[in-house]
């Protein structure tokens, strides 16, 4: 079988289109979780939204709810907000309503400069590490149990 390679040092969105698509292909056939993930209102956004008195996003939280698990995505505070626990009670209202979606676990990354300490203090475990990512610093995977 001959073959061709060919390679690029910039961005291709088609290619990395096409193998997305493959990939998701072969995901489909081998988990049905992955399958029914794709379908419509599979995945439940939940976005909690924080502005100041004049409507000015000063925060908030984005997550998604699937396979019976939270996954908090993006989780943000500008600094004058940060400390008041604001952000405690952010992620508390988030995991309630996990809960009654139906959710029992929680997921998310955190680099070590970032809110990885914060996260323990609210009975997450780190259950992944990558060092030195960036350099100097870690990436973590976190997990807490809702049930």
């Amino acid at each position: 079988m001959d073959h061709h390679i060919e390679i690029l040092l910039q961005q291709n969105e088609s290619f990395a289109a096409f193998l997305q698509g493959k990939i998701r292909e072969f995901n489909n056939e081998h988990s049905i979780y992955h399958k029914e993930i794709r379908q419509k209102k599979a995945i439940q956004p939940v976005n909690i939204i924080v502005s100041d008195d004049n409507g000015n996003w000063i925060g908030g939280l984005y997550a998604e709810i699937y396979w019976n698990w939270l996954e908090i995505n993006h989780f943000w505070f500008h600094e004058d907000y940060r400390g008041k626990g604001l952000g405690g009670n952010l992620l508390s209202q988030c995991e309630n309503i996990a809960k009654e979606m139906g959710a029992t676990k929680v997921l998310l990354t955190t680099f070590e400069f970032q809110a990885r300490a914060f996260y323990e203090t609210k009975g997450y475990q780190v259950v992944g590490e990558i060092k030195d990512y960036p350099p100097g610093s870690s990436y973590y995977t976190m997990v807490k149990a809702l049930i």
